[in-house]
């Protein structure tokens, strides 16, 4: 059986509205009326790397964002993942309507009272949220992620049904890519393949393209990744989606700029590769250290 995956490369700039940036990342999604998946990037909607708007974007998981995605993906009747939005809960809606609400000038408040998550979404077919991810890594180096936001606490393996047969592809985001063990946990949980947006800047590309490639061989699945293209919040966006096979071969990639890139991929071919090189199998846990 397969698969065939759209992965939209959005770029944007800081001085787009947020209303013309979901028209147009909706337009985009409609216009991918032949796939079974469409996958947006990270944080599109609430301007990526600007964690100063974060607060003022920060919306409920069916908020305004994602309820335009769902009718999209009604419309084409196919699976997206709507990419990731900040995610609020209602006593952090309610703080965030403060007119002088200054994300700079903010408290360092313990994880479990901020109330906001990044947290990236999964809509079927019929416009139904399937699935949410609340990114487990926050990325630190100065970013607003750890002062912000509260990390994840769960794996999540959705099963996607395509023509009848169903299939689990894991949720990842972004800087989770830079911590193997996570995915060893998902394979060990039954997951077939990956899904994994990102908002990863041009001066560490190299890095995302190595990573991604390793994830892919040594857990023997297939990846869609997809980054974010354009210039915002003061970083320059280092695009190069790509959608891997389950040998880590890529069969779509993109450049720097604002594109789409589709893929087929075989849903048999994890099994296959699986049992043709079944590296898994030899893994060791039981070890010592002297």
């Amino acid at each position: 059986m397969r698969m065939r995956v759209s992965a939209i490369q959005l770029g944007y700039s800081d001085s787009e509205s947020l209303e013309d940036r979901v028209e147009r990342a909706t337009h985009m999604v409609e216009s991918q009326r032949e796939a079974d998946l469409i996958v947006l990037p990270e944080l599109w909607a609430p301007t990526g790397f600007d964690y100063t708007k974060w607060g003022k974007a920060a919306q409920a998981v069916d908020g305004p964002v994602i309820e335009r995605i769902a009718h999209a993906a009604r419309s084409v009747g196919a699976y997206v993942h709507a990419g990731s939005i900040i995610e609020a809960s209602p006593h952090a809606l309610d703080r965030l309507k403060d007119a002088n609400y200054d994300v700079k000038a903010l408290p360092v408040l313990a994880d479990d009272e901020r109330g906001l998550w990044n947290t990236s979404v999964l809509i079927n077919p019929d416009g139904q949220i399937q699935a949410t991810y609340r990114k487990i890594h926050r990325f630190g180096f100065g970013s607003g992620e750890p002062k912000l936001l509260q990390p994840g606490t769960e794996i999540v393996i959705p099963t996607l049904n395509i023509d009848g047969r169903e299939t689990k592809f894991a949720l990842a985001t972004c800087y989770d890519l830079r911590f193997p063990e996570l995915f060893r946990q998902m394979v060990a949980q039954g997951a077939e393949g990956l899904i994994i947006p990102a908002a990863w800047p041009a001066p560490r590309v190299r890095e995302w393209s190595a990573l991604l490639l390793a994830r892919s061989i040594e857990n023997l699945f297939p990846i869609v990744a997809v980054n974010t293209a354009g210039y915002h919040g003061g970083t320059q966006m280092g695009g190069h989606s790509v959608i891997l096979d389950a040998a880590g071969l890529p069969l779509a990639e993109a450049g720097e700029a604002q594109t789409i890139i589709t893929a087929t991929i075989d849903l048999d071919a994890t099994e296959a590769r699986r049992e043709r090189f079944p590296a898994l199998d030899d893994r060791r846990l039981n070890y010592t250290l002297n």
